[in-house]
């Protein structure tokens, strides 16, 4: 091993079974770095990649176990659950490198409430909230407020779906109790925040954190409503593109000095450094950018789209993050256009069936896997409400908007449901009033 801790032949570990994971593993892949992947517990995507193994994201005893029997070089973690779970803790105790944040620093995610006092301490803008664990305490204060002025929050991990948006009390009345008195998101509900509803432009703000330093950031836009024009319940996220139409040089200064930077250093003073991605889900507000939350992850489908447009070497700068020097890795995205678009399982998020038959996939573009597995017979099947996301390339977004529409067309299976608008609005933002139709 080199000095600044390369190692060719590297092995290393995925945990995750999305599109993003293995987006993940194919950009790792691509890595001189790294000889060997193994994926926990993987899809039939990644299973072209390396090795799948039988292991759920959640079970940090039998990860740490495989790690340390198999003497993996470096695992990176996917999904949030286990990074709140103190995974990170867990592997650099035995010695192992981890790519994914403590489980104090996790918080940020795993805790709206905690993320409100550090943006508060931090003097980073986001909406006013409070927080309750008590439902007619709750209700109380709904009522004073005027319709359509709050958003209702679960407090914990809900999986990109505890965010209400209620526009009559009695809409935020029935949301608080099903969460609260009725578990809707488990203990993610516990506790509730009732926050300030604000309008504006969304961005996903991207950049590696380690410590105070915080890499080049990227910005996305995704779609978490499952019908066009953002009509429907929302959803685990169901297309991306980048870059938002909106996204200047001036606006990334502006939210790195605001709000990235100040964060990590906010994080260093209060003993809880950051280590990982940060991933800043803001709305651009009459007054300037303002944080509506923070993740500790890529976000997926936002990381479809983004690891194509990486040119650094993800397996060096995941490394030099778990070894803290980040600094030394100059963190490159690249000046084209990316567009996602996921195909779901017909009834997701609601009810939906699996084990459908895939065709298609040959020669049909860049298609990251997320909930697929293969039959007996090899075959492709569907396993999940996301199943696949078709990922198009273009100098322009437009461009690439197309690509992706292709890719879906080619590929076919039961009750197969996307959205027909993704990255519309980016399209007709760029054209000329002249031209539009």
């Amino acid at each position: 091993m080199s000095e600044n801790g390369l190692k060719p032949g590297m092995s290393v570990l995925v945990i995750g079974s999305g599109g993003r994971e293995h987006a993940l593993a194919w950009k790792l892949n691509q890595s001189p770095l790294v000889s060997e992947i193994f994926i926990a517990p993987g899809n039939a995507g990644t299973a072209a990649l390396g090795e799948n193994l039988p292991i759920a994201a959640e079970d940090i005893d039998s990860l740490l176990a495989f790690a340390l029997d198999r003497r993996t070089d470096l695992t990176v973690v996917g999904p949030e659950a286990p990074m709140v779970d103190g995974i990170a803790d867990r592997f650099q105790e035995a010695g192992l490198k981890i790519f994914a944040p403590s489980a104090a620093a996790a918080r940020i995610e795993g805790s709206k409430g905690w993320a409100k006092d550090l943006m508060s301490r931090a003097r980073v803008k986001t909406a006013a909230a409070k927080s309750f664990d008590d439902s007619e305490e709750a209700l109380a204060y709904i009522r004073s407020l005027p319709e359509r002025s709050f958003v209702i929050k679960a407090d914990g991990l809900a999986a990109g779906k505890g965010v209400l948006l209620p526009e009559t009390h009695q809409e935020a009345a029935n949301a608080i109790v099903s969460m609260i008195d009725g578990n809707a998101f488990g203990d993610a509900a516990d506790t509730v925040l009732i926050e300030e509803r604000t309008f504006g432009p969304e961005v996903s703000v991207f950049a590696f954190v380690q410590g105070e330093h915080v890499s080049a950031e990227v910005a996305a836009c995704d779609y978490k409503r499952i019908g066009d024009n953002d009509e429907g319940p929302n959803t685990g996220g169901v297309g991306a593109y980048t870059p938002p139409e909106f996204w200047t040089d001036q606006l990334a200064r502006q939210v790195r000095q605001e709000i990235l930077e100040p964060v990590a250093r906010q994080m260093v003073a209060d003993s809880s450094p950051f280590s990982g991605v940060l991933y800043a889900g803001l709305m651009l507000t009459d007054d300037g950018p303002s944080v509506i939350e923070f993740n500790c992850r890529f976000g997926d489908p936002e990381c479809e789209v983004l690891m194509p447009l990486l040119e650094s070497d993800l397996a060096e700068i995941c490394l030099a993050t778990a070894e803290g020097r980040l600094e030394e890795i100059d963190v490159r995205w690249g000046d084209g256009a990316q567009v996602c678009v996921v195909m779901t399982s017909g009834g997701y998020p609601g009810k939906y069936r699996t084990g459908e038959p895939i065709s298609g996939l040959e020669g049909a573009g860049l298609v990251f896997h997320a909930g697929t597995a293969t039959g007996d017979d090899g075959e492709i099947l569907t396993a999940g409400g996301r199943v696949l996301t078709a990922v198009g390339s273009g100098d322009t977004v437009e461009a690439a908007r197309d690509d992706a529409y292709e890719t879906v067309a080619r590929i076919e299976f039961e009750r197969e449901y996307h959205r027909a608008d993704i990255a519309d609005r980016a399209v007709d933002a760029s054209m000329e009033p002249s031209s539009r139709r």
